[in-house]
């Protein structure tokens, strides 16, 4: 089979992303999962919030709200591969390169390659102008269990 014929639908993806934005922890962060044109997972913050900021004793977003939605992001690119298999963050590595200010922020990731059972990724975070302020990579561990529902959120 083709890389094309292996890859999971759109309707997959929607449906996978919509599953994690119905979570308790995902609404009470603010955080949506998307997966747009099916070429990589991006986690958006439409609004930071007071108890998102602190970094650098400023309104600049926390260093451990970065690594959240890095976390998040990079243990959501599995899904790009096969959506029906669950997935563990392994090993995050960041790097700050300037303070993330303004009102909304963007972590995109993409596959760097994957195995059977391990994947590489790469995120960037973007505050609202557009810049990157945040780069990490990851390794994620994928796995055959099933969900909790018996069912991935992907899987009709």
């Amino acid at each position: 089979m083709s890389e094309a014929e292996t890859r999971p639908t759109q309707e997959q993806l929607d449906r996978f992303a919509e599953q994690f934005n119905q979570s308790q922890t995902l609404k009470f962060f603010g955080a949506r999962l998307s997966f747009p044109q099916g070429e990589k997972a991006v986690v958006s913050l439409p609004e930071v919030r007071p108890e998102h900021r602190g970094g650098l004793g400023t309104s600049a977003v926390n260093g451990g709200i970065i690594a959240a939605l890095f976390d998040l992001v990079i243990g959501c690119t599995p899904a790009l591969v096969d959506p029906s298999r669950r997935a563990a963050t392994m090993q995050l590595s960041m790097s700050f390169e300037r303070p993330l200010r303004g009102n909304s922020i963007r972590a995109e990731a993409t596959i760097d390659s994957f195995g059977t059972s391990t994947l590489f990724a790469s995120a960037r975070m973007y505050d609202e102008q557009g810049q990157v302020c945040a780069r990490c990579q990851g390794v994620v561990k994928t796995s055959t269990m099933k969900w909790a529902s018996g069912d991935s959120p992907a899987v009709n």
